[in-house]
């Protein structure tokens, strides 16, 4: 926790605005999506650097002394950020900030190499995940991946960006002759290495297979077949039809009950017509609104 990689000796009387883009440019753009086995480690990163890779690792400062801000790291600004990482080398002893203790250096010179960054863009965890993979590439990620660099290699690589990594052989360091499992900057009085070299060795080893694994494409669900409409049931013949004949016989009936039982027959000749027309009528408009019926007069 609360290392200082390589970058924060670089440049470090630079002013904080040197490099940011005073005015926003919208969303950052990226040209590189960030693939599954930089993915893991860039969480191991963040575990070894801050001592843990949840959600509130991005707020670390160096010391842990995160609390002592007027704000969250992961609500300022990047140019609050880099102004403010001015006094803090002298406050807390480094200028280490995030999930991946960026020095201050390290953010002015991102800020010159990614130019759509704004100095108003918010530290968000995923601007701090996209920048540390911005690290990563230079420090031979892709090379790692495709066999042009061993992982012996790339591991002193990241450990010369972050100082909490060791070497996993004997080497010569920023300041003196290492041996296995220890920081690049040991003897500097300030750095040491934090996780063990097998344990680094184990999860490069589980990037490399990860990210030379191929990945299945998403398989679309299959388009289920429209059904066809079926056929259209045939019309029942009027002359089968049971509805025809009721209406039919209870027109016939009702004329044959009014002249018997009503005694219909004494009425003016006038009024039975119109008393007949009335049932016929209803009778026809019944008929005829069976669908039979319409189909048989060629009626829509």
């Amino acid at each position: 926790m609360g290392t200082v990689s390589v970058a924060g000796r670089v440049n470090s009387r630079i002013p904080a605005k040197t490099g940011l883009n005073p005015k926003p440019k919208g969303k950052i753009r990226w040209t590189e999506p960030c693939p599954p086995g930089a993915a893991i480690l860039l969480d191991f990163i963040r575990e070894t650097e801050v001592g843990r890779s949840d959600r509130a690792s991005y707020d670390v400062i160096y010391g842990h002394n995160q609390a002592k801000l007027p704000k969250p790291l992961t609500a300022m600004t990047y140019g609050e950020i880099v102004d403010a990482q001015a006094k803090w080398s002298k406050r807390f002893g480094s200028s280490a900030a995030g999930g991946y203790q960026f020095m201050r250096a390290t953010l002015i010179d991102l800020a010159k190499q990614v130019t759509s960054i704004s100095g108003k863009d918010v530290f968000t965890p995923d601007l701090q995940d996209r920048l540390a993979y911005k690290l990563l590439v230079r420090r031979g990620y892709p090379e790692y991946i495709v066999g042009k660099i061993s992982l012996v290699q790339f591991a002193e690589n990241l450990a010369k960006e972050w100082a909490s990594f060791p070497v996993l052989v004997s080497c010569k360091g920023a300041h003196r002759v290492l041996k296995r499992g220890q920081s690049y900057y040991a003897g500097d009085g300030l750095n040491k290495a934090l996780v063990r070299p097998e344990k680094v060795e184990a999860v490069l080893q589980e990037v490399l297979d990860v990210a030379r694994r191929p990945h299945e494409p998403v398989e679309e669900p299959e388009a289920r077949p429209v059904p066809s409409p079926g056929p259209k049931p045939k019309a029942k013949p009027v002359r089968k039809s049971g509805r025809f004949w009721t209406w039919l016989l209870t027109a016939g009936g009702t004329i044959v009950t009014g002249l018997k039982e009503l005694n219909l027959v004494v009425l003016d000749w006038r009024v039975q017509i119109a008393i007949l027309v009335v049932i016929v009528g209803f009778a026809v408009y019944a008929i005829t609104s069976m669908p039979a019926v319409r189909g048989a007069l060629g009626l829509k």
